[in-house]
């Protein structure tokens, strides 16, 4: 992916708008996306983190709509979550697995109504998740669409997220719960009917996930930068969700890891019926796994970064997935290590060639303030 030529690279709608903040373009899973803008990623956190609001192009993520009398039948055979469970205008966090339990994607499930929902999916994974969908609709009555192309999303976080986002819509964001959605008219000037705005997120804080037409994604996101809402690159965006210890795909999720390593079975509901991937995460649940998922704090100076060597009375046991120097935390990090090191032995992280000394972690590392 970073290997890419620049003409190789998708751009979102707000790419000028990116580059009149200020932004710093790199790519990422194949879009042109700024990594900060002018004023650091730092000062982005803080509004974030500190009683602002900021906002975020997530538009790389994938959109998919799945439609029909067989809708509710063929979600529950391909992601992990019980779907008969949402009521309508509620948001599920799930998976998608393969044969073996290992990770296709993570996703979240919208349910607009029984023979309607909508999906948000992983960038990197668009068109294998799209193609993996499709494949298996072929047994249900069922349609998959993928609307990616055509919707941006946004991503407004932050204590003042609400006030901002208020002014554009007609949608009472107060009556929004965790994790619910509405759909109605976004937008300053009237806006878009087909908009949908859902109080989820992936930083720790109150704030919404915003679905609109490509066509006023520009007007929306300098409705919000007029209303107070600070831009937000992905370096901050990084940070803000490892504070929360969130799983990323190519992180702590794979196609090599299932839910029992990944700290996941809240989201897999074995109890449900048959889904793809079924047999083998009980199996992998009886057998035992081979690694496990911890969080670690650094009690010595120094900051944990991926694939970081971790050790455990001084014997090598896994790898740093994510980590960061958090402003509020000092040095954290996620990562895998053996069963038995998980939860006792001395540990310590290889920095720079030398062994800094850590201690298992509660997560998140930092208080969340999310509106449940």
């Amino acid at each position: 992916m970073w290997g890419m030529q620049v003409s190789e690279l998708l751009k979102t709608p707000l790419f000028d708008a990116h580059i009149a903040s200020g932004g710093k373009i790199v790519p990422f899973a194949g879009y042109e996306l700024p990594v900060q803008y002018k004023n650091g990623a730092l000062k982005e956190y803080t509004a974030v983190r500190e009683g602002a609001a900021g906002i975020f192009d997530i538009t790389h993520m994938g959109q998919v709509r799945v439609e029909g009398v067989g809708a509710l039948d063929f979600l529950q055979y391909v992601t992990t979550n019980d779907v008969s469970k949402l009521v309508d205008g509620q948001v599920q966090y799930s998976a998608l697995l393969n044969e073996q339990g290992t990770f296709i994607d993570d996703i979240t499930t919208y349910k607009i109504n029984d023979e309607a929902y909508y999906l948000c999916i992983n960038a990197a994974n668009r068109h294998k998740d799209v193609a993996h969908l499709q494949q298996e609709a072929t047994n249900f009555d069922v349609t998959v669409t993928d609307e990616s192309d055509g919707t941006t999303l946004l991503a407004l976080q932050g204590a003042k997220a609400q006030a901002a986002l208020q002014a554009l819509t007609e949608i009472d964001l107060e009556s929004i719960g965790y994790y619910k959605f509405s759909r109605g008219k976004i937008g300053p000037t009237g806006g878009s009917a087909g908009g949908i705005i859902s109080r989820t997120g992936y930083t720790g804080e109150d704030g919404f996930e915003i679905y609109i037409p490509n066509a006023i994604a520009a007007e929306v996101w300098n409705a919000l930068l007029v209303g107070g809402a600070v831009p937000i690159g992905l370096a901050a965006r990084d940070m803000l969700r490892t504070e929360m210890g969130y799983a990323l795909y190519g992180h702590e999720i794979s196609d090599v890891v299932t839910p029992v390593e990944a700290k996941l079975m809240w989201i897999t509901k074995l109890d449900k019926g048959n889904f793809i991937g079924k047999s083998a995460v009980e199996t992998r649940k009886s057998e035992g796994v081979k690694q496990r998922l911890i969080a670690l704090k650094l009690t010595d100076r120094g900051i944990p970064r991926e694939h970081y060597k971790v050790f455990v009375d001084g014997i090598e046991s896994g790898e740093v997935t994510s980590g960061m120097h958090s402003p509020m935390a000092g040095g954290v990090a996620l990562a895998y290590v053996k069963p038995e090191h998980a939860i006792e032995g001395d540990v310590s992280i290889e920095i720079r060639g030398k062994l800094v000394a850590a201690e298992r972690a509660s997560l998140p590392f930092v208080r969340s303030n999310v509106k449940k």
